[in-house]
């Protein structure tokens, strides 16, 4: 899944879809500027909590340090693209 976080947001989780080269990313927000590995296991907080999946099911899968992420969602791909077109 691919995402584009950004920090400060004035409305934090879930933001929309921004158009991308690649097709669309999720936009997430986040509350206020975290560092480090937080930042990514914040980022993670928001499929969990949207796609209503365990936390050990979503994980950084590229981008780790850069604002653009892919995150890995562990699951049954068909249920979790249902719950995604329902946002």
């Amino acid at each position: 899944m691919a995402v584009k976080v950004t920090s400060r947001a004035r409305r934090p989780g879930l933001g929309g879809v921004a158009a991308d080269h690649d097709g669309g990313r999720l936009l997430i927000g986040m509350s206020r500027a975290t560092e480090g590995g937080r930042a990514n296991r914040a980022v993670c907080v928001v499929p969990e909590e949207t796609l209503d999946v365990a936390p050990s099911m979503v994980a950084v899968a590229s981008g780790a340090t850069n604002r653009c992420k892919m995150l890995h969602v562990a699951g049954d791909p068909g249920l979790l693209a249902a719950r995604l077109a329902a946002l």
